[in-house]
């Protein structure tokens, strides 16, 4: 994810020299450092004097520590923290940073890897409308990104859109399935259910009607669509659905118990 985020920031104008990067991985950061031109350093601290911004990227379960270790540097300069660590919540983090900290939360989603993620972010009250801007900009380098209203809807968006590709995935593993037993080959199996997600994705997108009125669209009565979809409903698709973005948004919410401040 963080590749991306340079990638999408140089892409969108930003000079490399504005950028720097920390990793305990030397082969990564010279892999970064040749291919990006970005700064790069081992030092977490020395990479928090040099910049306005720091975004954490990195896994929930070490940012407890990454955060202990840069909070001195963190609270000599009025930086923006933006976190996109699943699962931490900004008490949590402000905590560990000590105190009165600008800290904007993040959910992206994997199709930031190919600059079409979608990421909702949240702002703390210590957030200026100037670094608001400046966080969107950053997470909008790789893909479409909203703001939400109460930290809390950010468990929602983790199981609609967080971790929603892999339920995208899901269904086309299953139409695959089905097309081989239907007598397709898996070449043009995959390749016709991957190209029609784009289209049905692209449409969507473009339109101004809802997913119900674009389906409706699509489904002629008394056709191969209606037969389908009626299977579908009949066996409880839609009630399945709820019912796993539900689980998820349950299991978002144990975990920032879990991954929290003491």
């Amino acid at each position: 994810m963080a590749t991306s985020l340079m990638s999408g920031l140089i892409a969108s104008g930003y000079a490399p020299q504005q950028i720097w990067v920390s990793d305990t991985n030397q082969a990564t950061l010279q892999s970064h450092a040749e291919r990006l031109r970005v700064n790069i350093s081992v030092d977490n601290e020395a990479v928090t004097d040099e910049v306005d911004v720091v975004v954490l990227a990195v896994k929930p379960q070490v940012l407890r520590e990454i955060a202990l270790q840069i909070a001195p540097a963190i609270r000599q300069k009025n930086v923006l923290v933006v976190s996109i660590a699943a699962g931490i919540s900004q008490g949590s983090l402000a905590q560990w940073l000590g105190g009165d900290v600008a800290i904007v939360r993040c959910m992206p989603n994997t199709p930031a890897l190919v600059l079409t993620g979608a990421t909702a972010l949240h702002a703390n009250a210590k957030v200026s409308e100037d670094q608001k801007d400046l966080a969107e900009n950053i997470l909008r380098a790789v893909g479409l990104t909203l703001w939400v209203a109460d930290e809390a809807q950010l468990d929602a968006v983790t199981a609609v859109s967080g971790s929603g590709p892999a339920y995208y995935f899901l269904l086309m593993e299953a139409m695959e399935k089905a097309a081989l037993e239907l007598g397709l080959d898996e070449h043009s199996a995959r390749l016709l259910i991957q190209q029609t997600a784009l289209g049905a994705a692209k449409i969507a997108l473009e339109s101004s009607e809802s997913p119900a009125q674009l389906r409706e669209r699509v489904t002629s009565p008394g056709g191969t669509t209606q037969r389908a979809i009626e299977t579908f409903q009949q066996n409880g698709f839609v009630e399945l659905v709820g019912k796993a973005l539900h689980a998820a948004r349950d299991r978002s919410i144990e975990m920032s118990k879990q991954l929290g401040a003491d």
